[in-house]
């Protein structure tokens, strides 16, 4: 019996493969289910005061053209002085939201708007259907 010196050895890697490929589905399938969790005390915050949530204004013009603000109406010739009077006893960063009947002209819509940014209010909505 004589060996063959050109003959080299092979190695079947198919077993390995295969027990790879069953980990692999193992680890994904268990993957998702593991979760860590770690109970920490977090420190005493600094700020005594919570922030508080600031009620928004709400601005309503109907065809007529009266102008509700919250619960007091206004006429429209009036609404930029009584607004200025009105707006000194609110919190300058609410948010106002003005909903207007679409049948009014633009022009009505802008002065209002112009009354509330005049008032110092930065944070105004248009409120529309939809």
């Amino acid at each position: 019996m004589s060996y063959d010196w050109d003959e080299k050895p092979e190695l079947n890697i198919t077993p390995l493969v295969d027990v790879m490929l069953v980990l692999l589905v193992v680890l994904m399938v268990i993957a998702p289910n593991i979760m860590y969790e770690e109970n920490i005390k977090l420190p005493q915050g600094s700020a005594s005061q919570q922030l508080s949530k600031i009620p928004p204004v709400h601005i309503t013009i109907d065809k007529e053209r009266n102008v509700k603000v919250n619960k007091d109406i206004y006429l429209l010739n009036a609404f930029m002085d009584n607004f200025s009077l009105y707006a000194n006893k609110l919190n300058k960063k609410a948010t106002v939201l003005i909903s207007a009947d679409k049948r009014l002209d633009y022009g009505v819509v802008m002065s209002v708007l112009a009354a509330v940014k005049q008032a110092g209010f930065t944070e105004v909505s248009l409120a529309t259907n939809g």
